[in-house]
């Protein structure tokens, strides 16, 4: 019966497998989502979708498999709403609020709406526009889409306009959360949690249950014991470009940049403008008074912090090589010799690039950036560059 449904969502680059399938098919059998629409959405989220960057993938061909009633021939809808009281009663009573159904109760219930619904499908033979009685578009009958009623079923319609249709039977929510695609704060903590090295830091009120059982048994007993609790123990130095062709980056770089300090205890961070050089800032303000010395960052995190440079790596070729190239100052030793000694120091590197990928090709300083960090060790800003950086940091 659902053999379409599997094989639209491998179409659409959802990798369910028959087993997958199988374990829909027996859950369905139990009836565990009897005449519940968003039952039913949610079993075959649960069961045919592994990863979470699927789910607007999912999401896509589930509405392509069960589009909205317009495209259903009438004899199966009038079958389908051939539902049990009951049945709509607790859909009125999940779907509305209560004073939405005193509104439907004074019009002659909710009862009274789908019977009257039924009635029309049967008595229409074909597609109708405006109007005040038939089910179609553009009128004010309770049924249809792209019309007015107070209190109507809105049927084969893309979204909302008046946000007064009682029921929706097609309305279909995207979420961008394809690992290909721009990303934001939820995203990227889950990209950014493959990053750990688990320790147990802090003050022991965690309970040891391993370490109670056993030491009731030896004693005799209850004696509770205590853990202190397991953290997060990556160190990680974020080095943020700020400024000129970032600002075009700066929303999803603050996201980043929020994340990051949600998902890592012990973390640190400066700014710098475009490449490394002898001077970075506490604040992106980028006030030369309140500059800190390289040599002084280099010095303090040892060789155990993770380092992340996040920036479009877009500039002057000059800028990287020689010196006296940076556009702000005369710096006396070269963008590159800098990002030499930070790799040195900090064997675990990263660069974060806010541009797409398939871009870097056409910027010669990114090319020179990727030679002295490593080719692989530049990434985009994307749940799978993340995912991908935090690997390689790991």
């Amino acid at each position: 019966m659902f053999l379409t449904f599997f094989e639209t969502l491998r179409e659409h680059g959802v990798p369910a497998s028959p087993r997958e399938y199988l374990s829909f098919l027996a859950a369905l059998d139990t009836g565990l989502v009897t005449y519940d629409v968003d039952g039913f959405y949610y079993l075959a989220r649960a069961t045919l979708v592994k990863n979470e960057t699927h789910l607007d993938r999912f999401d896509q061909a589930f509405a392509a498999s069960f589009s909205g009633i317009e495209a259903i021939p009438a004899k199966a809808v009038i079958d389908a709403l051939d539902l049990p009281t009951d049945w709509l009663e607790k859909l009125a009573e999940k779907h509305l609020s209560e004073a939405e159904k005193a509104e439907i109760e004074a019009l002659g219930g909710f009862d009274k709406l789908m019977e009257t619904l039924r009635e029309r499908l049967k008595e229409q033979q074909k597609r109708h526009q405006g109007g005040s009685k038939w089910i179609g578009t553009a009128g004010t009958s309770p049924f249809g889409a792209y019309g007015y009623n107070p209190e109507g079923v809105r049927i084969g319609q893309d979204r909302s306009r008046h946000q007064r249709a009682v029921k929706v039977w097609d309305k279909r929510t995207f979420k961008d959360l394809d690992d290909t695609r721009e990303i934001g704060t939820r995203t990227i903590k889950l990209a950014l949690k493959r990053l750990r090295q688990w320790a147990r830091e802090g003050a022991a009120d965690e309970l040891d249950l391993d370490g109670t059982i056993r030491s009731t048994a030896e004693q005799g007993y209850l004696d509770v014991k205590t853990r202190p609790e397991r953290r997060n123990a990556v160190r990680v130095l974020l080095l943020l470009d700020a400024g000129g062709s970032m600002d075009a980056h700066v929303t999803l770089v603050e996201e980043l940049f929020s994340a990051a300090r949600t998902e890592f205890k012990h973390l640190d961070h400066y700014y710098f403008h475009n490449c490394l050089y002898e001077g970075v800032w506490r604040e992106n303000a980028r006030r030369w008074n309140a500059r800190t010395p390289t040599w002084d960052i280099l010095n303090r995190f040892g060789p155990g912090w993770k380092c992340i440079f996040v920036g479009d790596a877009s500039m002057s070729p000059y800028e990287i090589a020689i010196p006296g190239g940076a556009n702000e100052h005369w710096n006396e030793e070269s963008g590159e010799t800098w990002l030499r000694r930070a790799v040195a120091q900090w064997p675990d590197v990263l660069w974060i690039n806010p541009v797409p990928e398939n871009h870097w090709p056409y910027t010669q300083s990114i090319a020179m950036i990727r030679q002295v960090i490593g080719t692989d060790r530049m990434v985009p800003l994307t749940l799978e560059g993340l995912t991908r950086g935090m690997k390689k940091l790991g």
